[in-house]
């Protein structure tokens, strides 16, 4: 067994999360105005595809959720360990990510479901393993850490996809490119992910409630869960369709490919924040606060659908969009600090129904408006919300389970 230092966990995280959301999920985003403009699909068809990959992450964080009870069925003694299945997720992140450069409309839903599964195996226990190995050698905060890995993603795919479109490539061609990128990244971190440490279950956990309080945590558990999916949904309307939005209301504009990898600048500065955020007796304050300030981002470019709207808007919807995960887990693992890697499966799958149902919505709103901007705009109002009505969720549940001392 190898020792493992901090910052070699936190990178292999960091990493493994580019590859499986930043790529494996989120590339589609900035190539799918490159899709559109090659006429390979509709924006009704694409829609769909996003639906497809978000039921994907749903399927995959259930299988997450049920793996005590796979194993039992099984008859296996002991559940793989984590790194094992994070490599798996990821070697599976590049394949299907190479896929979908086939000419093969048929099976990209397929490809993109599968992509789904695979980036939900990974965020999980990639989650999991490395929020615990850090609590183990006493530097919990650097889990937030971790986080930065999507927004980095995001920021690499969002730039190549407007170099790609500068250069008039088709969108074939920028999948092939992301998919040797996440080749090229998950090799990095190979030999780390070998690298287990001690068992998960055996790993220091924040502060619990004391006993004799089940029913109490089970509410709470409850309260948390369902927050948790409207996090989804608040944001992914805009995190699927911002560059669409943006071409409508803002055509010809030279800006309009920046504004996806500033939602991914956002991401990795409200990671690296979260990180230095610590003596926080109550994390669900944070998240509360989180929830209004990517209420206020989806909001604004509502209010101002201009250059600095979307601008705006794009930095405030990613500084909060890894937080609340690391929050949330943060606050599963106080609950259920010896079923976490379940709970934080079941909590990703509720997070995955939220982001099933946003795309889907935003597609008819705008079917049966008259412009497609009233159609985009009644949708984000929604968004906005639900994440208004999950921040009062969180402060419910401060007033009723306040955090023992």
């Amino acid at each position: 067994m190898h020792s493992l230092k901090p910052w070699r966990v936190a990178l292999a995280g960091m990493v493994a999360l580019a590859v499986a959301m930043g790529i494996g999920r989120f590339a589609f985003t900035p190539l799918l105005p490159m899709m559109l403009a090659d006429g390979t699909v509709s924006l009704n068809s694409a829609s769909w595809l996003a639906s497809a990959n978000y039921l994907g992450y749903l399927v995959g964080a259930l299988l997450c959720t049920a793996q005590p009870w796979i194993v039992r069925r099984l008859g296996l003694r002991t559940a793989p360990r984590a790194t094992l299945l994070v490599r798996g997720g990821l070697a599976a992140t590049v394949l299907l990510t190479l896929g979908m450069a086939l000419p093969a409309p048929g099976v990209w839903a397929m490809l993109r479901f599968a992509a789904g599964v695979a980036s939900a195996m990974v965020f999980v226990f990639t989650s999991g393993w490395c929020l615990a190995q850090l609590a183990r050698l006493n530097v919990p905060t650097m889990g937030a850490l971790i986080y930065v890995g999507p927004g980095a993603g995001i920021v690499i795919s969002g730039l190549a996809a407007s170099a790609m479109v500068g250069q008039h490539w088709t969108a074939a061609t920028g999948w092939l490119i992301f998919g040797a990128l996440a080749l090229v990244l998950t090799g990095s971190i190979w030999s780390t992910l070998r690298e287990t440490g001690q068992a998960q279950s055996t790993m220091p956990a924040p502060a619990s409630k004391p006993p004799g309080r089940a029913s109490g945590i089970d509410l709470e558990m409850a309260l948390l869960t369902g927050a948790y999916s409207l996090a989804g949904f608040g944001y992914i309307i805009t995190a699927t369709f911002l560059p669409v939005i943006a071409r409508q209301a803002l055509p010809g504009s030279a800006w309009l490919d920046l504004f996806w990898p500033l939602f991914g600048a956002g991401v990795i500065l409200g990671a690296i924040t979260a990180s230095r955020i610590g003596g926080v007796r109550d994390l669900r304050w944070l998240l509360l606060g989180c929830y209004l300030v990517q209420a206020l981002g989806v909001a604004t470019s509502l209010v101002s659908p201009t250059l600095i709207g979307f601008a705006l808007g794009s930095l405030l919807l990613g500084l909060p969009f890894t937080a609340i995960t690391f929050f949330a887990m943060q606050e599963l693992r106080r609950l259920r600090p010896a079923q976490s890697p379940s709970y934080m499966g079941l909590a990703t799958a509720l997070y995955g129904v939220g982001q099933i149902v946003g795309p889907p919505l935003a597609a008819a709103l705008v079917a049966q408006s008259a412009r497609a901007a009233d159609g985009f705009n009644l949708s984000l109002q929604i968004a906005a919300g639900a994440l208004v009505f999950g921040a009062m969720m969180y402060a419910l549940l401060i007033r009723w389970h306040p955090v023992s001392a």
